[in-house]
Protein backbone atom coordinates (compact mmCIF):
# COMPACT_ATOMS: atom_id res chain seq x y z
CA UNK A 1 0.00 0.00 0.00
CA UNK A 2 1.51 3.44 -1.04
CA UNK A 3 2.15 5.48 1.88
CA UNK A 4 -0.47 7.88 2.93
CA UNK A 5 -0.42 11.07 5.64
CA UNK A 6 -2.50 10.18 8.40
CA UNK A 7 -2.19 14.21 9.69
CA UNK A 8 -4.61 14.97 7.88
CA UNK A 9 -7.12 12.87 9.16
CA UNK A 10 -6.25 13.87 13.21
CA UNK A 11 -9.68 15.43 12.85
CA UNK A 12 -11.74 12.09 12.79
CA UNK A 13 -11.14 8.79 14.31
CA UNK A 14 -10.54 6.10 11.46
CA UNK A 15 -9.68 2.87 11.03
CA UNK A 16 -10.03 0.06 7.98
CA UNK A 17 -13.41 -1.51 9.61
CA UNK A 18 -15.18 1.83 9.73
CA UNK A 19 -18.41 1.84 8.67
CA UNK A 20 -19.75 4.20 6.31
CA UNK A 21 -22.90 5.93 7.94
CA UNK A 22 -26.10 5.65 5.77
CA UNK A 23 -26.69 9.09 3.42
CA UNK A 24 -29.79 9.12 4.83
CA UNK A 25 -28.98 10.04 8.44
CA UNK A 26 -27.48 13.19 7.32
CA UNK A 27 -30.71 14.75 6.33
CA UNK A 28 -29.48 16.07 3.19
CA UNK A 29 -26.63 17.09 4.38
CA UNK A 30 -22.96 16.92 2.49
CA UNK A 31 -21.32 13.03 3.21
CA UNK A 32 -17.71 13.82 4.23
CA UNK A 33 -14.49 12.22 5.48
CA UNK A 34 -16.52 10.52 7.95
CA UNK A 35 -16.99 7.82 5.58
CA UNK A 36 -13.27 7.19 4.87
CA UNK A 37 -10.42 5.22 5.93
CA UNK A 38 -6.77 5.75 4.79
CA UNK A 39 -7.00 3.93 1.70
CA UNK A 40 -10.34 5.49 0.54
CA UNK A 41 -14.02 6.10 1.30
CA UNK A 42 -17.21 4.63 1.17
CA UNK A 43 -20.27 6.45 0.77
CA UNK A 44 -23.68 4.60 1.48
CA UNK A 45 -25.95 6.45 -1.28
CA UNK A 46 -28.25 5.67 -4.36
CA UNK A 47 -27.55 5.10 -7.85
CA UNK A 48 -27.30 8.21 -9.48
CA UNK A 49 -24.92 11.39 -10.16
CA UNK A 50 -22.50 12.92 -7.59
CA UNK A 51 -20.48 15.83 -6.97
CA UNK A 52 -16.90 15.59 -5.52
CA UNK A 53 -15.05 18.24 -3.92
CA UNK A 54 -12.06 16.91 -2.07
CA UNK A 55 -9.29 18.76 -0.25
CA UNK A 56 -6.07 17.81 -0.70
CA UNK A 57 -2.95 18.45 1.02
CA UNK A 58 -1.19 17.49 4.55
CA UNK A 59 2.12 18.69 6.82
CA UNK A 60 4.43 16.83 3.89
CA UNK A 61 4.70 17.35 0.60
CA UNK A 62 1.74 14.89 -1.24
CA UNK A 63 0.54 14.07 -4.50
CA UNK A 64 -3.08 12.35 -4.56
CA UNK A 65 -4.86 10.31 -7.22
CA UNK A 66 -8.52 9.38 -6.72
CA UNK A 67 -10.11 6.40 -8.77
CA UNK A 68 -13.43 4.45 -8.05
CA UNK A 69 -15.92 2.17 -8.20
CA UNK A 70 -14.85 -0.52 -11.19
CA UNK A 71 -11.47 1.06 -11.56
CA UNK A 72 -12.29 4.37 -12.76
CA UNK A 73 -9.77 7.10 -12.77
CA UNK A 74 -12.06 10.33 -11.79
CA UNK A 75 -9.08 12.68 -10.46
CA UNK A 76 -5.81 12.51 -11.73
CA UNK A 77 -2.25 12.80 -9.47
CA UNK A 78 -2.70 15.88 -8.01
CA UNK A 79 0.67 17.78 -5.86
CA UNK A 80 0.51 19.68 -3.04
CA UNK A 81 3.40 21.42 -1.26
CA UNK A 82 3.91 20.98 2.24
CA UNK A 83 1.30 22.57 4.64
CA UNK A 84 -0.83 23.91 1.90
CA UNK A 85 -3.98 22.49 0.59
CA UNK A 86 -5.38 22.22 -3.41
CA UNK A 87 -9.29 21.93 -3.89
CA UNK A 88 -10.60 19.60 -6.54
CA UNK A 89 -14.22 18.68 -7.54
CA UNK A 90 -15.45 16.06 -10.14
CA UNK A 91 -19.14 14.88 -11.11
CA UNK A 92 -19.50 10.93 -11.02
CA UNK A 93 -21.97 8.33 -11.93
CA UNK A 94 -22.96 5.77 -9.45
CA UNK A 95 -24.83 2.45 -10.78
CA UNK A 96 -25.57 -1.17 -10.98
CA UNK A 97 -24.20 -2.81 -12.51
CA UNK A 98 -21.15 -0.18 -11.51
CA UNK A 99 -18.99 -1.52 -14.22
CA UNK A 100 -19.48 -3.30 -17.54
CA UNK A 101 -23.53 -3.95 -17.44
CA UNK A 102 -23.40 -7.78 -18.25
CA UNK A 103 -21.29 -7.97 -15.16
CA UNK A 104 -21.40 -8.73 -11.40
CA UNK A 105 -23.35 -6.01 -9.80
CA UNK A 106 -20.05 -4.54 -7.68
CA UNK A 107 -20.82 -3.08 -4.21
CA UNK A 108 -23.71 -0.76 -3.69
CA UNK A 109 -22.65 3.06 -3.47
CA UNK A 110 -19.81 5.17 -4.16
CA UNK A 111 -16.37 3.97 -3.56
CA UNK A 112 -13.78 5.79 -3.70
CA UNK A 113 -9.75 4.71 -4.03
CA UNK A 114 -7.06 7.28 -2.80
CA UNK A 115 -3.84 6.98 -4.97
CA UNK A 116 -0.27 8.40 -6.18
CA UNK A 117 2.99 8.25 -4.99
CA UNK A 118 2.04 10.22 -1.32
CA UNK A 119 -1.80 10.53 -0.65
CA UNK A 120 -3.07 13.30 1.08
CA UNK A 121 -6.79 13.43 2.07
CA UNK A 122 -7.76 16.81 3.99
CA UNK A 123 -11.93 16.68 3.72
CA UNK A 124 -14.42 15.36 1.00
CA UNK A 125 -17.92 16.45 0.36
CA UNK A 126 -20.50 14.40 -1.61
CA UNK A 127 -23.38 15.84 -2.76
CA UNK A 128 -26.20 15.02 -5.13
CA UNK A 129 -25.66 16.36 -8.44
CA UNK A 130 -27.46 19.15 -10.36
CA UNK A 131 -27.44 20.58 -13.48
CA UNK A 132 -24.97 17.75 -14.97
CA UNK A 133 -24.03 17.17 -18.54
CA UNK A 134 -23.87 13.35 -19.23
CA UNK A 135 -22.42 11.50 -21.08
CA UNK A 136 -22.64 7.86 -22.40
CA UNK A 137 -20.90 5.64 -24.17
CA UNK A 138 -21.59 2.47 -26.04
CA UNK A 139 -18.90 0.17 -27.19
CA UNK A 140 -16.98 -2.46 -26.31
CA UNK A 141 -14.23 -4.31 -24.50
CA UNK A 142 -11.71 -1.28 -25.71
CA UNK A 143 -14.10 1.33 -24.15
CA UNK A 144 -15.42 -0.50 -21.11
CA UNK A 145 -14.77 -0.37 -17.51
CA UNK A 146 -12.27 -3.69 -17.22
CA UNK A 147 -12.87 -5.55 -14.11
CA UNK A 148 -9.14 -6.16 -13.51
CA UNK A 149 -5.25 -5.40 -14.09
CA UNK A 150 -3.82 -5.19 -16.59
CA UNK A 151 -6.67 -4.05 -18.37
CA UNK A 152 -8.46 -0.58 -19.22
CA UNK A 153 -10.55 0.44 -21.49
CA UNK A 154 -10.10 4.05 -22.63
CA UNK A 155 -14.14 5.17 -21.48
CA UNK A 156 -12.34 3.85 -17.68
CA UNK A 157 -9.86 7.00 -18.27
CA UNK A 158 -12.27 9.64 -19.60
CA UNK A 159 -13.33 10.53 -15.74
CA UNK A 160 -10.48 12.28 -15.06
CA UNK A 161 -10.10 14.88 -17.53
CA UNK A 162 -13.63 15.66 -16.66
CA UNK A 163 -14.90 18.54 -14.26
CA UNK A 164 -17.40 18.75 -11.81
CA UNK A 165 -20.52 19.72 -13.94
CA UNK A 166 -19.47 16.18 -16.41
CA UNK A 167 -20.56 12.44 -15.66
CA UNK A 168 -19.56 9.40 -17.56
CA UNK A 169 -21.84 6.93 -18.03
CA UNK A 170 -20.10 3.93 -19.14
CA UNK A 171 -22.19 1.32 -20.62
CA UNK A 172 -19.86 -0.42 -23.04
CA UNK A 173 -19.47 -4.21 -22.27
CA UNK A 174 -17.01 -6.40 -23.48
CA UNK A 175 -17.47 -8.53 -26.39
CA UNK A 176 -19.92 -6.81 -27.75
CA UNK A 177 -21.03 -6.22 -31.52
CA UNK A 178 -23.95 -3.44 -33.24
CA UNK A 179 -25.78 -6.53 -33.48
CA UNK A 180 -25.49 -8.07 -29.52
CA UNK A 181 -25.45 -4.34 -28.27
CA UNK A 182 -28.79 -3.96 -30.05
CA UNK A 183 -30.19 -7.25 -28.60
CA UNK A 184 -29.26 -7.75 -25.42
CA UNK A 185 -31.75 -5.90 -22.54
CA UNK A 186 -29.10 -5.43 -20.49
CA UNK A 187 -27.65 -3.10 -22.98
CA UNK A 188 -29.06 -0.55 -25.73
CA UNK A 189 -32.88 -1.37 -24.25
CA UNK A 190 -31.52 -0.20 -21.04
CA UNK A 191 -29.27 2.74 -21.89
CA UNK A 192 -31.93 4.58 -24.12
CA UNK A 193 -34.37 5.34 -21.59
CA UNK A 194 -31.62 6.99 -19.75
CA UNK A 195 -30.81 9.40 -22.25
CA UNK A 196 -31.80 13.14 -21.31
CA UNK A 197 -31.91 16.09 -23.52
CA UNK A 198 -28.70 17.11 -24.45
CA UNK A 199 -26.95 14.51 -23.26
CA UNK A 200 -24.04 12.72 -25.01
CA UNK A 201 -23.94 9.45 -26.70
CA UNK A 202 -20.66 8.46 -28.04
CA UNK A 203 -20.68 5.20 -29.96
CA UNK A 204 -17.95 2.64 -30.57
CA UNK A 205 -18.45 -0.24 -32.01
CA UNK A 206 -16.83 -2.73 -34.77
CA UNK A 207 -14.68 -4.56 -33.05
CA UNK A 208 -16.55 -7.74 -32.81
CA UNK A 209 -18.29 -7.06 -35.90
CA UNK A 210 -16.41 -9.68 -37.43
CA UNK A 211 -19.30 -11.17 -39.49
CA UNK A 212 -21.74 -8.13 -39.74
CA UNK A 213 -22.36 -7.37 -43.34
CA UNK A 214 -21.99 -3.82 -44.37
CA UNK A 215 -25.82 -3.03 -44.94
CA UNK A 216 -27.01 -5.01 -41.34
CA UNK A 217 -23.52 -2.93 -40.05
CA UNK A 218 -25.19 0.41 -41.41
CA UNK A 219 -28.59 0.22 -40.28
CA UNK A 220 -27.20 -1.03 -36.72
CA UNK A 221 -25.59 2.21 -36.65
CA UNK A 222 -28.49 4.06 -38.07
CA UNK A 223 -30.96 2.75 -35.32
CA UNK A 224 -28.16 3.65 -32.90
CA UNK A 225 -28.28 7.46 -33.96
CA UNK A 226 -32.35 7.73 -34.23
CA UNK A 227 -32.73 5.87 -30.56
CA UNK A 228 -30.30 8.91 -29.55
CA UNK A 229 -32.67 11.54 -30.93
CA UNK A 230 -35.37 10.10 -30.14
CA UNK A 231 -34.39 11.10 -26.83
CA UNK A 232 -33.41 14.66 -27.29
CA UNK A 233 -29.64 13.41 -26.47
CA UNK A 234 -27.09 14.28 -29.00
CA UNK A 235 -24.95 11.29 -30.64
CA UNK A 236 -21.36 11.55 -31.83
CA UNK A 237 -19.80 8.35 -34.18
CA UNK A 238 -16.08 6.86 -33.04
CA UNK A 239 -14.43 5.37 -35.01
CA UNK A 240 -12.84 2.16 -33.51
CA UNK A 241 -8.80 2.18 -32.13
CA UNK A 242 -6.52 0.32 -34.41
CA UNK A 243 -5.02 -2.96 -33.64
CA UNK A 244 -1.25 -2.85 -32.91
CA UNK A 245 -0.65 -4.84 -36.36
CA UNK A 246 2.28 -3.60 -37.91
CA UNK A 247 3.51 -3.97 -41.66
CA UNK A 248 6.85 -4.68 -42.73
CA UNK A 249 7.18 -1.45 -43.52
CA UNK A 250 6.30 -0.01 -40.18
CA UNK A 251 3.02 1.24 -41.24
CA UNK A 252 -0.43 0.03 -39.88
CA UNK A 253 -2.23 -0.14 -43.62
CA UNK A 254 -3.83 -3.48 -43.25
CA UNK A 255 -7.28 -4.53 -42.76
CA UNK A 256 -6.03 -6.27 -39.12
CA UNK A 257 -5.23 -3.27 -37.59
CA UNK A 258 -7.74 -0.45 -39.37
CA UNK A 259 -10.97 -3.16 -39.07
CA UNK A 260 -11.77 -4.55 -41.88
CA UNK A 261 -13.75 -7.67 -41.36
CA UNK A 262 -13.61 -10.87 -43.12
CA UNK A 263 -17.02 -9.97 -45.28
CA UNK A 264 -14.20 -6.41 -46.68
CA UNK A 265 -16.84 -4.51 -44.77
CA UNK A 266 -14.28 -1.63 -43.89
CA UNK A 267 -15.82 -0.26 -40.19
CA UNK A 268 -14.60 3.36 -40.14
CA UNK A 269 -15.49 4.05 -43.64
CA UNK A 270 -19.26 3.09 -42.70
CA UNK A 271 -18.72 4.66 -39.75
CA UNK A 272 -17.52 8.10 -41.57
CA UNK A 273 -20.61 7.31 -44.05
CA UNK A 274 -23.33 7.22 -41.40
CA UNK A 275 -21.85 10.50 -39.57
CA UNK A 276 -21.61 12.41 -42.74
CA UNK A 277 -25.02 10.78 -43.75
CA UNK A 278 -27.00 11.53 -40.55
CA UNK A 279 -25.19 14.79 -39.82
CA UNK A 280 -23.41 13.31 -36.88
CA UNK A 281 -20.17 14.19 -35.12
CA UNK A 282 -17.62 11.78 -35.50
CA UNK A 283 -14.33 11.52 -33.22
CA UNK A 284 -12.61 9.99 -35.70
CA UNK A 285 -10.27 7.63 -33.32
CA UNK A 286 -8.85 5.24 -36.18
CA UNK A 287 -6.64 7.68 -37.70
CA UNK A 288 -5.80 9.25 -34.66
CA UNK A 289 -4.63 5.82 -33.23
CA UNK A 290 -2.80 5.33 -36.56
CA UNK A 291 -0.93 7.97 -36.20
CA UNK A 292 0.24 8.24 -32.70
CA UNK A 293 0.92 4.04 -32.51
CA UNK A 294 3.01 4.51 -36.32
CA UNK A 295 4.71 7.50 -35.01
CA UNK A 296 5.58 5.13 -31.62
CA UNK A 297 7.06 2.55 -34.15
CA UNK A 298 7.00 -0.98 -33.49
CA UNK A 299 9.04 -1.20 -29.95
CA UNK A 300 7.26 2.18 -28.50
CA UNK A 301 3.70 1.03 -29.25
CA UNK A 302 4.17 -1.90 -27.10
CA UNK A 303 2.99 0.29 -23.82
CA UNK A 304 0.43 1.35 -25.25
CA UNK A 305 -1.57 -2.22 -25.71
CA UNK A 306 -0.52 -5.30 -23.35
CA UNK A 307 1.53 -6.62 -25.67
CA UNK A 308 4.56 -7.12 -23.01
CA UNK A 309 1.80 -8.47 -20.44
CA UNK A 310 -0.02 -10.65 -22.53
CA UNK A 311 0.64 -10.76 -26.08
CA UNK A 312 -2.18 -8.63 -26.87
CA UNK A 313 -2.47 -5.80 -29.85
CA UNK A 314 -5.91 -5.57 -29.69
CA UNK A 315 -6.30 -4.31 -25.54
CA UNK A 316 -4.91 -1.62 -23.74
CA UNK A 317 -2.93 -1.04 -20.90
CA UNK A 318 -3.94 1.46 -18.10
CA UNK A 319 -1.37 3.87 -19.53
CA UNK A 320 -2.42 3.72 -23.37
CA UNK A 321 -6.07 3.95 -22.45
CA UNK A 322 -5.57 7.50 -20.83
CA UNK A 323 -3.34 8.46 -23.83
CA UNK A 324 -6.42 7.39 -26.14
CA UNK A 325 -8.80 8.79 -23.19
CA UNK A 326 -6.73 12.26 -23.89
CA UNK A 327 -7.58 11.92 -27.60
CA UNK A 328 -11.34 11.60 -26.71
CA UNK A 329 -10.75 14.94 -24.61
CA UNK A 330 -9.06 16.85 -27.31
CA UNK A 331 -12.04 16.12 -29.94
CA UNK A 332 -14.83 17.07 -27.75
CA UNK A 333 -13.48 20.21 -26.87
CA UNK A 334 -12.04 20.87 -30.51
CA UNK A 335 -15.75 20.06 -31.98
CA UNK A 336 -17.34 22.40 -28.95
CA UNK A 337 -19.22 18.84 -27.93
CA UNK A 338 -18.00 19.79 -24.03
CA UNK A 339 -17.24 23.56 -22.87
CA UNK A 340 -13.55 24.02 -22.48
CA UNK A 341 -14.27 25.01 -18.85
CA UNK A 342 -15.71 21.51 -18.02
CA UNK A 343 -12.88 20.12 -19.25
CA UNK A 344 -8.94 19.32 -17.55
CA UNK A 345 -6.45 19.83 -19.41
CA UNK A 346 -2.15 18.64 -19.54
Amino acid sequence: MRRFNLAVLAAVTLSAGLTAVPAQAHSGRPLGIENCTAAGCHFDVQPGTYDVKVLLGGDAASSTAISGETRRSLLPETAAEAGRRVSRSFTVNVRTPEGEPTGPDGTPGLDLVLGGSAPALADIKVTPARHTRQIFLVGDSTVCDQPGDPYSGWGQQLPQYLRKGVSVANYADSGESTVTYLAEPRLWATVQPLIRPGDLVLVQLAHNDKTTDEATYRANLETLVAGVREKGGNPVLVTPIVRRWFNSDGTLNNGTALLVNGLGVDHPAVIRSVAAAEDVPLIDLTAKTKSLVESLGVEGSKAIYLYNEKRDNTHTSVHGATVYAGLVRDELVAQRLVPAGLVRVG
